[in-house]
């Protein structure tokens, strides 16, 4: 038996010679793994890089330690390699929507990310071969995009090569390589209103759309943007029914009844805001009649103050929509009247200080909306 066991473990030890076991160790020359990621729109941005330092080679990374254009790395398959924008492993992008670069398309995914480096002109390749191991493979058929871009100097050293998401909108960023005095620059650009749509029809066709507001949120992000109104339509029409018992909620309702006035059919946005108001809470109709001030329809405004009135007489709510809505009609008589009325129901100091600040501008002949 201890025969036997003595082989086995001198066959272990032999294969443990024979064979290299993988560690988790530091990346060799010390270079650090990095990703960065952002949000732009709904499209996230992953990348995936390795940073090599600049070590007191000043002077001598752009153009020696980093080739001009394409060389032969001396290793692997390929005769024509350009940099890996990095160290080591491939530096990566993943784009989880369609992007353009550079106002170039280049469809969602993941892409090993290269760089072929000149003075006056840097080319940007975005490789569909994303696993191979630095630029050793590299090979041009698996190019995704190609896109030249303008290098720029920094004043200050960058010690450890960087990737930086700066000038974001919500539409686009721009996606800066940094390290030692130069950075390299491009532009990343989204369709936000295309992917917010397109996932606003997918998830409403999971458990979230189970609920009236799911699908009263999607209604009223189109109505804010006047995109999509027709099938916005269709999405309020949902929100606003027994399906998923939305047709009791005033907002869903009110909702319905905006787009119905963008698209023009005032008649049936009128009948819906009638329905609507059978629903509205005291503070929900004080905002409709807010809403219709901001529009300039002073007169129907006044009259939705008014009902909220008759409905919730002597609340400080209501009593304030009286004064907005005579004070956008020019009726300040009637305006000071509820303002003073008002005045000793203020919740809080804050508000009571308002009050009295409108009083003076009634007073004065003066709109205090």
């Amino acid at each position: 038996m201890k025969k036997y066991l003595s082989a086995l473990i001198g066959i272990f030890l032999s294969a443990i010679s024979l064979a290299q076991i993988p560690l988790t160790v530091a990346p060799s020359g010390g270079n650090k793994k990095a990703a960065v990621s952002e949000r732009v729109g709904l499209t996230d941005v992953v990348i995936t890089y390795d940073r090599p330092g600049v070590k007191g080679r000043e002077g001598k990374v752009w153009g020696e330690l980093v080739p001009v254009g394409f060389t032969d790395p001396g290793f692997g398959n390929s005769k024509s390699a350009p940099w890996r924008a990095g160290a080591n492993e491939n530096t990566t992008f993943k784009f989880t929507n369609d992007v353009k670069i550079q106002g170039q398309s280049l469809p969602a995914g993941k892409y090993g990310f290269f760089i072929a480096y000149s003075p006056e002109e840097c080319t940007l390749i975005f490789s569909k071969n994303s696993t191979s191991w630095g630029h050793y493979f590299y090979n041009a058929a698996e190019d995704a995009l190609r896109v030249k871009v303008k290098p720029q100097a920094l004043e200050k050293s960058v010690e450890w090569l960087k990737y930086e998401f700066m000038n974001e909108t919500e539409n686009s960023a721009t996606v800066a390589l940094q390290w030692e005095k130069l950075s390299i620059p491009f532009t990343i650009e989204v369709d936000y209103v295309k992917d917010q749509l397109e996932s606003f029809r997918r998830e409403l066709r999971t458990e979230n759309g189970f609920i009236w507001q799911s699908w009263d949120q999607a209604a009223a992000w189109c109505l804010q943007r006047s995109v999509n109104l027709e099938e916005a339509l269709l999405w309020a029409d949902t929100a606003s029914s027994a399906i998923f018992g939305g047709d009791k909620a005033f907002i869903a309702w009110s909702t319905k009844a905006q787009i119905q006035e963008k698209l023009g059919r005032n008649e049936e946005a009128a009948a819906t805001m009638k329905m609507a108001m059978a629903f509205a809470s005291m503070n929900e109709i004080h905002q409709y009649g807010r809403r219709l001030l901001q529009q300039k329809k002073t007169k129907e405004a006044l009259e939705i103050f008014k009902t909220n009135y008759s409905k919730n007489p002597n609340q400080f709510t209501t009593l304030m929509g009286l004064v907005r809505g005579y004070s956008a009609v020019a009726d300040y008589k009637n305006a000071l009247k509820y303002a003073n009325l008002a005045l000793p129901l203020a919740p809080n100091e804050q508000n009571k200080t308002s009050v009295t600040a409108m009083i003076v501008k009634l007073k004065e002949g003066k709109d205090v909306n």
